[in-house]
């Protein structure tokens, strides 16, 4: 009798032990997909605030340039598709497709000395400069976010605590553009 609840007493020792370690890795898991959204809300703070001043850019470039609507139609209609998108992955679509159309608009201020030397101009462009780079960390930290959760959901025991409630990988990243990676070629 008393080697019958010594065994019993052992197996539930050992179901509360491991019931004990599956909510701990559940929570663990909670924790790190918070993290995520709070670290995404932060990259969506910072992508808001530069489609903020856009608008401001755009107005001074375009009273400087006229003849360059392409461009600022670009600009302008890539703002709106952020400003439109709803989950993450289509706001880094978006965010892409803006890097990309900010782009050839600073190629255009280039040819115009006179909107360089606007001050109202220069000064967005320093904001909008400090806002980038403001982007660039926020997009790290979420990359990192994700990375860790993505790797605490795979290892073992927490992939089981995963399977059993529902946690799934989190394929949102910001990656390089198509093309990013080799350097442009230049010509003189």
């Amino acid at each position: 009798m008393k080697a019958a609840l010594v065994v019993v007493g052992v197996l539930v020792l050992i179901v509360v032990v491991l019931f004990g370690s599956l909510m701990s890795s559940r929570n663990s898991l909670v924790s790190e997909r918070e993290a995520i959204h709070g670290s995404w809300a932060q990259v969506d703070a910072a992508l808001q605030r530069r489609a903020d001043l856009i608008p401001n850019l755009v107005e001074t470039v375009k009273g400087a340039g006229a003849h360059e609507e392409k461009v600022i139609d670009e600009v302008t209609s890539a703002r709106a598709a952020m400003m439109g998108a709803k989950t993450p992955q289509e706001k880094i679509d978006a965010n892409n497709r803006l890097d990309g159309a900010l782009g050839r608009l600073f190629v255009v201020v280039e040819n115009y000395p006179n909107i360089k030397a606007n001050e109202n101009f220069l000064q967005l462009q320093d904001e909008l400069s400090r806002t980038e780079n403001r982007i660039n960390v926020e997009r790290r930290k979420y990359n990192e976010t994700v990375q860790k959760y993505n790797t605490d959901i795979a290892l073992f025991p927490n992939n089981i605590a995963a399977g059993m409630f529902g946690f799934q990988r989190e394929d949102a990243y910001f990656k390089a553009e198509e093309g990013a990676k080799q350097a442009p070629k230049v010509k003189f």
